[in-house]
Formats: structure tokens, sequence, C-alpha cells
């Protein structure tokens, strides 16, 4: 794993200055605190950190063949032993890096589809700039398009340090912010800055730029027998687990406990030659603690187990390294928990192994059973409506009145993603917490829905799961989850592996029938199945936590006492985005007894990054 940044000034010609690429490099060097690497001809200027996990002593970067062709990249590309068999040598160390290289060479943007991995790409042949991604969006690439050209980085803080990007926020992203927790798409909290997309190439040249996709996913159901997609999914997740094993130095996993990261050590544990380390994270108060069933896990596989505790102190003292690594704006809480067992894990190991993904693949969130049924309901003959409407509407949970509610829209107004706060800020009591400027700005901006109908567009026919599945494949995941996972591990100098979103069990998984994915009350059914003689019944029977986090408790106690500091800063108002007075209120009312804690870490965390990268506050 590594960093990579660069400059092109493809409209101007001008000369990158190599002192712009040593800031740049450094404000990453937490991603690859191995060496560095720099190259620069005229208007081009490539810039690497390394994390050395694939022959140390030859793979270095930028890297170039004997034609002058040159290559960056972070990340991974597994399979490069089977592909270097494949292209034309002499090859000169053992790397993956001189394979992308070569395969680039010889193949074009066409050898990427041969790559099993996660990776951003960034190759240059003297005559135009080529930046790829990998499939899924493991890794992540950020671009702005200058006076001069294309500035790049796997992280945004690595382009503010080259002098050439501005910082200002996107109040465009504001609405999906408010909406997830998150910003989807192309777009980033910074105006100017963009995403290269999962599965993309993008080509800078004389020309302009042009972004093509080389890779996408459609979903449809094959009448594979479920014994056929238990085997062929075991082949293919135990080949996936057996790739993300090469390396050249020490490996573990991160076990949550949980039904995903139990199955790769169950799986993982037989192929070592030595007692494999599993890491977990914990929080000490009622109801967050998991730590026994990570441990029946690793006692059954013999695991040479470490844990740690997140308390309220150390939770709220990494805040502000939080918001800088991440970039971003994003309301994951469990990145902490991510970032303190990447911490551990570090003190033994340079590589882990983890779950994300799983639950995208195979339905892993009761949400999709909640839809599913309002779907169901939605079927139903009138006189069966009518009589459950009358049910529903009396219901003595909230919880319940709300999907009825919702069982008056059609999914693609219903469901906007696994990790939705509220439909629409505005149209609910949260309107009240943002200033009357910011009100009328996101008024006159589309909102979430239909931000994602395009989305939906695209996969209009397939069966409901399935088109949910997609949203959140294309949303959730590349913007939450992997985000989560690619930042807080690196900034630990970790390399996070995911075997779940290998490529061609992710195709797989997106032929399968939906029951095969859920079966009534049972989740990842195909996963679970496979593991049945495999882990302890307390660890398959339980509901998903991953790595929980109490925000609710945190808003009574540390986070309460700092987000009433942070209103009462002057700062808050000069933003502009929320109403302090308003915002107080909400806080007191969570601290009585209502449950406000997402919506206030929204704030939080909104208002935390507008200091740190807004404010004057950046540098490394």
């Amino acid at each position: 794993m590594c960093g990579i940044a660069g400059i092109y000034n493809y409209k101007t010609g001008r000369p990158v200055e190599r002192t712009d690429l040593e800031r740049m490099a450094r404000s990453i060097v937490h991603r690859g605190p191995d060496a560095e690497g720099f190259y620069s001809a005229g208007e081009v200027g490539l810039a690497h950190r390394r994390l050395s996990i694939i022959d140390p002593r030859a793979g270095q970067q930028p890297m170039l063949d004997e034609h002058g062709n040159v290559i960056i990249f972070n990340g991974e590309v597994y399979n490069y032993i089977e592909l270097r068999r494949q292209l034309e040598g002499p090859f000169r160390t053992d790397s993956d890096t001189e394979v992308i290289l070569r395969g680039l060479a010889q193949r074009g943007v066409s050898a990427l589809q041969g790559f099993i991995g996660m990776f951003t790409i960034a190759y240059w042949n003297g005559e135009e700039l080529l930046l790829a991604r990998d499939r899924l969006g493991i890794k992540p690439l950020y671009y702005a398009l200058t006076d001069d050209g294309i500035v790049f980085g796997s992280e945004v803080k690595a382009m503010l340090a080259s002098g050439q990007v501005r910082t200002r926020r996107n109040d465009a992203v504001l609405n999906a912010y408010f909406s997830t927790g998150f910003v989807p798409g192309e777009q980033t909290a910074f105006e100017g800055i963009l995403k290269l997309p999962p599965g993309c190439v993008m080509r800078v040249g004389r020309h302009g730029v042009q972004i093509q996709p080389y890779w996408s996913l459609s979903y449809s159901e094959s009448d594979i027998s479920e014994s056929e997609a238990r085997a062929r999914f075991e082949d293919l997740l135990m080949d996936a687990i057996k790739l993300r094993l090469r390396s050249d130095v020490p490996l573990g996993v991160f076990l949550s406990g949980g039904l995903d990261s139990s199955s790769i050590v169950a799986l993982l544990a037989p192929e070592v030659d030595r007692p494999l380390e599993t890491f977990s994270v914990y929080y000490q108060m009622n109801g967050y603690d998991e730590t026994r069933y990570a441990r029946q896990v690793a006692e059954r596989y013999g695991t040479v187990h470490r844990e740690i505790e997140v308390t309220a102190d150390t939770f709220v003292d990494f805040l502000p390294d939080f918001i800088w690594h991440m970039d971003e704006p994003v309301t994951e809480a469990a990145s902490i928990s991510l970032y303190y067992v990447s911490k551990l894990a570090r003190e033994s190991v340079t590589v882990t192994l983890s779950g994300e993904g799983a639950d995208e693949i195979l339905a892993g969130y009761e949400i999709y059973r909640y839809m599913s049924l309002i779907e169901q309901y939605r079927h139903a003959p009138a006189s069966v409506r009518n009589i459950l409407d009358l049910m529903l509407r009396n219901a003595p949970h909230a919880k319940i009145r709300k999907y009825a509610e919702l069982a008056r829209w059609p999914l693609e107004q219903r469901y906007l993603g696994v990790s939705l706060c509220a439909p629409d800020i505005l149209s609910d009591a949260g309107g009240s917490l943002l200033s009357e400027s910011m009100r009328q700005t996101l008024r006159e901006l589309p909102g979430y829905a239909q931000m994602i109908a395009p989305l939906y567009q695209d996969t209009f026919g397939a069966a409901p799961l399935n088109r949910m599945l997609s949203l959140d494949t294309r949303t959730w995941l590349p913007d939450d989850i992997l985000v989560k996972a690619d930042k807080m591990s690196m900034a630990t100098s970790i390399e996070l592996r995911v075997p779940f979103l290998d490529h061609r069990l992710v195709e797989f998984c997106a032929t399968l029938p939906v029951d095969f994915k859920r079966r009534g009350r049972d989740v990842k059914y195909l996963l679970r199945s496979i593991m049945r003689e495999r882990l302890p019944a307390d660890v398959l029977s339980r509901e998903k936590m991953g790595f929980p986090t109490p925000l609710i408790h945190l808003f009574r106690g540390r986070l309460y006492d700092l987000m009433r500091e942070i209103m009462a800063e002057p700062a808050t108002r000069e933003h502009g985005v929320f109403d302090p007075k308003a915002v107080l209120s909400l806080l007191e009312a969570h601290k009585n007894g209502q449950q406000h804690h997402i919506r206030l870490w929204q704030i939080l965390v909104l208002e935390l990054w507008q200091r740190r990268f807004l404010d004057g506050g950046v540098g490394a």
C-alpha cells in the first residue's frame, strides 16, 4: 500500500516544481513511511510514498521501463505472478508494480481487465497520462482541473499541499451529506475537487480529459442450484483469500466476532503455517462489547488474539486526527474504532484482512428485509392492504409506524440507501437546525432522491433487492465503508485487504437468486450455510454489529461538552450552515432522553471539518 500524487500541466506546459511534489508527498507520509520517490519531466511530475509489501528491495516507485514509460500506483494486484507469465520480459524485479507497468505498455487500458486487486494507477507514456481506479473503489483517487492542467492524489490533502487547489465548501453536496452522512458520487465536499469513479480510467493529454468505464456490474438471477451456488461461492471466496495472502511482510485479521470476519478466520487459519494473529476493538459499555464472540472464534482456531479498548476520552482525543485523515466529512463513527484496532495491529503486522463488502454482495443489512416486506405489502390485494393499514397506523412502536408511512412510496423514493439518516433535512425538524441562508440554498438544490434517480434507472426491471444492492454498491460502499477502511488503516500504515470484494466473487453474487442472499430472517444465507459447521452457534445466530460506537452515550458525556463549545465559537456562525441555538436545543433534548445522536454527529463532524480544512488549518 502506498500514496500517490501528481501534477500534469497539459494546458500551459508549465514545468512542475520539485518542491511542490515534495510537499505533496510529505502530506501523505503515513500512507508510505518506508520510502519516497519522484519523477519530473517538464510539465509532468509524479510523487510516491511507499509502504513495502511485495519485493521491498526492488519495487521502488516511480518505476520506469526501457522505453521511458513510468508508473506510480497505490494498492495491490494480487494475481501479478500469473499475469507476469502472460507478458513479454525481461523483468528486473519480482514486484507487482513492474507487472502493471509492462501490462499497460504492452496492452494499454485493456490490461486493467486482467487485474485482480485494489489499486489506483498513474501511468505516463510520454504523450498521455492515464489514471485508473479499481472496480469497486477500494482505493481512493481525487483530482482537480486547474488553470494549468490537472492535480491528483490518493488523498485530498496531497492536492492541497500542491498550492494549486483552493479550499472552498461545496454546498451542492450538503443535501446528500445530511441524508446519508457522507458525500456520494463524483463530487466531494470541496468545490472543484472530484473523485475518479470506481471502475473508470481517465486519459489526460493535449486533447483534454476523457473518462470512461472499463467495468460495470449488472444484476440478474441465474437458475443455478443451491448446492452449485454454495460450492462456487466457497471456491471463489477461498481463492480470494489465498490470493490476499501474498505478502513479504506479516499478516493478520481484524476480527469483530461477526459472521464476515469470523468466516475469513475460519477459512484462512488452516492455510497458514503458524498461528494467525487476530485483532478486536471494544467499548466498555453495555451492548457495545462484542469481544466474547471474537474470543470464541479465536479460541476455536488457535489464533494469537489481541484486543484494544476505546474509551470516551480516546474517542474524543482522536477527533481532530479523524477529521484530518478522512479528508471529507464522513459520519462513519466506526472509523474511530477501526483506527485504534489498526494501530494495535501495526505493532506486529503490516497487512490485515477484513470483512468489508459481505453485506453489500449478500444483502446483510436488516433494512433490506424491511424494504422487501413493504414491497410485498404494496403488491398484496387491496382487501389485505386495508386490514394491514388499520393495524399499522395504530401500531404502538414508532418504527413500525414509520415503515407504514414509507409503504406509500415506490422503491425509488422509499429506499435511498442503507445509511439514510433523513430523506431530506428540509422536510423534518432538522430544517430548523440550519441557518436561514443555508435553508434557502438547499431549497434551490436537488434533493438526494433526485441525485440518485439515474442510478435507479440503470437497474429498472431488476428484483427490488438487487436494485437496493446496486445503489449501495455504487454509493455507500465506495464513499463510506471503503473510504473509512482506506483512510483509517493507512493512518497507521496498515494495508487492509478485503477478500469479499474480489470482483469475481462480486460478479458471481450479482447473478444469484435473491433467496440465496436472504431467506426469511436469515441474512447472508449462502455464507451462513457454508460456515454452519465451521463457526460457533453464537456467532452464526447473532445480529450484525460490526465495530459499534456508543454515540448515544457519548453525546450525553464528552461529546455533549464538545458540542456546546463548538456551538459557542464565532466560527460556527461564520460558516453559515447551522443555527447554534437550535442545535443546542436538540443537544439538550438528547441529553434528557431523546435520541438525536445521528443528527448531532453529522453537525459536529461538518463543523470540525470546516475548522480543519476551510479556516486556514490545512497543513501536514
